[in-house]
């Protein structure tokens, strides 16, 4: 049962009565109704019961309220982690996604909380990420093109988001970036532009979007930039003849 503090307070306070630490660490002063206490459902009081005594959070492992039990997996010792790799709450799960060792990650992979899936991601070795290159939240598939050896990004080169694309983009090697010179998104383009190696930007001279073209006249080579003298594009024609004129100085 827990009881209420002073009437403008609503700090739970639980029922000291009614605790099983009433004769041991209360009695000590080792724990602190409204302040450290496991009993309330207050996760500041559970944490800070926690940190003091860290050697009874085996013992919640199991518990019914989901905070004390994500809590606990913060202090457990690391081998005493893996029956909550199953735990019903993602709370729980993502504080075990952060804790347990490196060969436990794949255990969780598939896991139905997508923080998690992030989690395991962000910690796989390199060579095991490309397990996850095909999960179905963009944003697990978007770590993995932040993580993914540069040799290796192909494979989302044509990935169904836009994001995951861009990030590519971003590391995909220079000599590469012709894969994905006419990708759908412009923000994309632009950057392929901006990175592309200058002898091969002629692929992009010609492109729908003008400010596509805009990067390209900024580091075209001088037989692409006298191609470009004459774009339909004003900005595109003011970039290319103002770089003429500062090649031709």
């Amino acid at each position: 049962m827990l009881q209420a503090g002073h009437e403008d307070d609503l700090t739970p306070i639980a029922d000291c009565s009614q605790c099983n630490y009433r004769e041991t660490l209360l009695a000590v002063g080792s724990c602190k109704p409204g302040d450290c206490c496991v009993v309330a459902e207050s996760g500041r009081q559970i944490d800070r019961f926690f940190s003091v005594h860290p050697e009874y959070a085996v013992n919640y492992t199991q518990d019914s309220f989901w905070e004390r039990r994500a809590i606990a997996a913060r202090y457990l010792p690391v081998h005493k982690l893996r029956p909550l790799l199953t735990d019903p709450d993602e709370a729980v799960r993502r504080v075990l996604a952060y804790r347990v060792p490196e060969e436990w990650l794949l255990e969780l992979c598939k896991d139905a909380d997508r923080e998690v899936r992030i989690t395991v991601t962000d910690r796989l070795p390199e060579q095991q990420l490309e397990l996850m290159a095909e999960d179905t939240d963009y944003l697990v598939r978007v770590y993995v093109a932040k993580r993914l050896p540069t040799s290796r990004l192909f494979r989302l080169a044509t990935d169904p988001d836009n994001e995951v694309r861009r990030m590519v983009a971003e590391r995909i090697p220079c000599v590469s970036l012709g894969l994905m010179a006419d990708d759908e998104e412009v923000g994309i383009r632009r950057i392929i532009a901006q990175r592309m190696n200058a002898d091969d930007l002629e692929m992009m001279s010609k492109d729908g979007d003008w400010t596509v073209r805009y990067e390209v006249a900024l580091r075209a080579t001088p037989d692409l930039l006298q191609q470009m003298l004459d774009d339909a594009e004003e900005e595109v024609r003011l970039a290319a003849q103002q770089r003429w004129k500062t090649l031709s100085a």
